[in-house]
């Protein structure tokens, strides 16, 4: 007789339980005669969420800073309820948490901390992306200036944007330190560029339109695509500036023309 398969659903009751101190220990467990295996089981829980409570607190210390260890670790435990983890790579964690701070009650007195949490997202991605040689000034330069208008661009692994309808980025730089923090209005909206062309992740603000011509370029659209879209959308957008920053900035690594 073949032996028998585990039963799933008590290893499935067994991990939501860690992530959920409401819940009873799962009959699964069990302990040597007179030891406490609920008991036990219940360290194991608490240093579960503990760890788990630190991985948010790692990658998103900005918004720690800013709600206070107490409220952000309460709000943690919310989400580590909500939202157990996928992947065994703690760094992995939280991918969501921005979203899920949007939808937590006691967080809307700072409608901007989500957009905050995003940028911090962004920042441990570009941290962790592939290296990759930018593209230089000199190969741009290199390129016909007839054929400049066709040009496609490869995304660095490490480039993001991130957009708001609030200060996001100045809040983010703000509070990524321990220097104290002026008085900010929160309600400018801003655009940030998340890059790593070396070593050091680098958060730049974005003028009006260049959100719109990055992503653009990203997407796959042509510089000339990319810059009468920007255009559109913003009309004082600086297309020789937005050039020359994308360059500075390492967004991307290669650039290829169309068919003449």
């Amino acid at each position: 007789m073949l032996p028998l398969e585990p039963e799933i659903p008590s290893y499935a009751a067994f991990a939501a339980a860690l992530v959920d101190a409401t819940r009873a220990t799962p009959p699964i467990v069990t302990g040597p005669p007179g030891k406490g295996a609920v008991k036990r089981y219940n360290v194991y829980r608490n240093n579960v969420t503990v760890s788990l409570v630190n991985a948010l607190a790692a990658v998103y210390p900005a918004v720690q800073r800013i709600t206070g260890d107490e409220f952000f670790r309460a709000m943690a435990r919310f989400h580590i309820r909500a939202t157990p983890p996928s992947s065994r790579l703690l760094f992995e964690y939280g991918r969501d948490f921005p979203a899920f701070i949007e939808t937590y009650e006691y967080a809307r007195g700072l409608p901007w901390l989500a957009d905050v949490a995003r940028i911090e997202r962004a920042w441990l991605d570009a941290y962790h992306a592939a290296d990759a040689e930018p593209l230089s000034a000199a190969s741009l330069a290199a390129t016909p200036p007839e054929r400049l208008a066709d040009a496609v661009f490869t995304a660095h692994p490490a480039t993001r944007i991130v957009r708001s309808r609030f200060s996001a980025v100045t809040i983010f730089a703000a509070n990524r330190n321990e220097a104290p923090v002026g008085q900010i209005d929160a309600g400018t909206p801003e655009d940030g560029l998340i890059t790593r062309p070396d070593a050091e992740v680098i958060v730049r603000h974005l003028p009006e339109g260049g959100a719109v011509f990055l992503e653009s370029l990203i997407s796959g659209q042509s510089l000339g695509e990319a810059a009468a879209l920007a255009l559109r959308c913003s009309p004082s957008f600086d297309l020789a500036a937005g050039i020359a920053g994308m360059i500075q900035a390492g967004a991307f690594t290669t650039l290829s023309l169309g068919a003449a």
